[in-house]
């Protein structure tokens, strides 16, 4: 009785899965902070194989005093 049961999931997870297209959304990133550690957070994105590091937007200055910004555009991959 277990395996029929499970038998028709499967077949309904794989139908589901076939017929769902994943889109591609734009994502957008903004760091904000002393120089120092958006620099650092960029570049361990870049490690991690996230976003290169030439993805990113020269450092802007940020409404903060002694603070700057980076923006990253990036599309992800949403179902």
């Amino acid at each position: 009785m277990t395996q029929g049961f499970l038998s028709g999931a499967d077949f309904t997870i794989n139908q589901i899965s076939s017929q769902a297209t994943p889109l591609k959304e734009p994502l957008k990133h903004l760091l904000i902070g002393f120089s120092k550690a958006v620099t650092s957070t960029i570049r361990y994105l870049q490690i991690i194989s996230y976003a290169d590091v030439g993805d990113w937007s020269p450092l802007l200055p940020s409404p903060n005093p002694g603070e700057v910004m980076s923006i990253l555009n990036k599309p992800i991959l949403v179902q």
